[in-house]
């Protein structure tokens, strides 16, 4: 039996370009590959993000913008703050700000698409 393992999450957007430079700040990386209505960035050594137009996708994409979330759940507290400070240097929408929540310590910024960035310092031994 063949295993399914994803290697890649693409976000439908409206704007190629403008997601290329919002993705260059946040991962502070370049694209490895850039085409008319796409651009990839490598998360990991197997794991990808694409950029696809909204309009250029076959068949038309049905869900709403922003109905993603991305999230970094290895962070520690340190992180969270940091990350923080540096997004909203840069501008970004901030959803929410840093707060402790029942899963841990997190914070979640948006894309220029609305699709949201959650930064948490998950809590796994029960005391936040």
């Amino acid at each position: 039996m063949t295993t399914f393992a994803p290697t890649s999450v693409i976000l439908y957007v409206t704007d190629v370009e403008a997601s290329t430079t919002f993705y260059r700040q946040v991962l502070n990386k370049e694209p490895i590959e850039t085409f008319d209505g796409f651009a990839v960035f490598a998360l990991t050594d197997e794991v990808t993000i694409g950029l696809q137009a909204r309009d250029q996708i076959d068949p038309t994409a049905a869900g709403t913008p922003g109905s993603v979330e991305l999230s970094m759940s290895y962070a520690i507290h340190d992180d969270v703050d940091q990350l923080y400070r540096d997004w909203t240097a840069l501008g970004f929408p901030i959803a929410l700000e840093p707060t402790t929540l029942e899963f841990g310590y997190t914070f979640v910024a948006a894309d220029p698409d609305g699709h949201r960035l959650r930064v948490c310092a998950t809590d796994t031994s029960g005391l936040v």
